[in-house]
């Protein structure tokens, strides 16, 4: 497991190249042999930016080398529901709904989820209900972020989830029903 000296020494090598093209890093985490650098900007990024600082953080790594052994490099968004593990990344997330799984031995329910009412340097207040949970964030195991995705489809008269009519058959021809 990586030492939060070897992830910052990452970060201080990531970040600078995501600011040179207008990026942000959102987060680096060594999940067994897999170091996953999490990258956001203004208006999102899609795959071929991703691909781009991909290579650029992979040379970068490989020249400076921060992490000992092997690990296999990932480099993603955050998602629409996106980890929560570091103080500015709750402050962000207040007025959002999210998920949140406590540490064995901590106080009150082990799975919360509620919306976000604050969040300062010690922790995070979440509304639950009609209630307040107050969290520090050593007593957080893993945190998310939950986005609704609508209702779902309408069934069918047929009772399936889509009509028939206008469905592709083999080879992408149209049926005609």
């Amino acid at each position: 497991m990586a030492t939060n000296r070897e992830i910052e020494d990452v970060e201080g090598l990531v970040a600078p190249l995501l600011h040179a093209r207008g990026l942000d890093l959102y987060d680096v985490e060594l999940a067994g042999t897999v170091l996953r650098v999490l990258v956001e900007g203004p208006r999102g990024v899609d795959l071929a930016v991703l691909g781009e600082v991909s290579g650029e953080i992979s040379f970068a790594l490989d020249r400076a080398d921060p992490i000992p052994g092997r690990y296999t490099l990932e480099v993603s968004s955050p998602g629409l529901e996106r980890p929560l593990r570091r103080p500015s990344h709750f402050a962000a997330a207040v007025g959002t709904r999210v998920r949140l799984k406590t540490r064995a031995g901590a106080p009150g329910e082990r799975r919360v989820e509620g919306e976000v009412a604050a969040a300062d340097d010690e922790g995070v207040t979440v509304d639950v209900g009609s209630e307040r949970c107050r969290l520090a964030y050593d007593q957080i195991e893993r945190a998310q972020v939950v986005f609704d995705w609508g209702p779902p489809p309408r069934q069918g008269r047929s009772g399936g989830a889509a009509s028939r009519r206008g469905s592709r058959g083999p080879r992408g021809k149209a049926n005609a029903t």
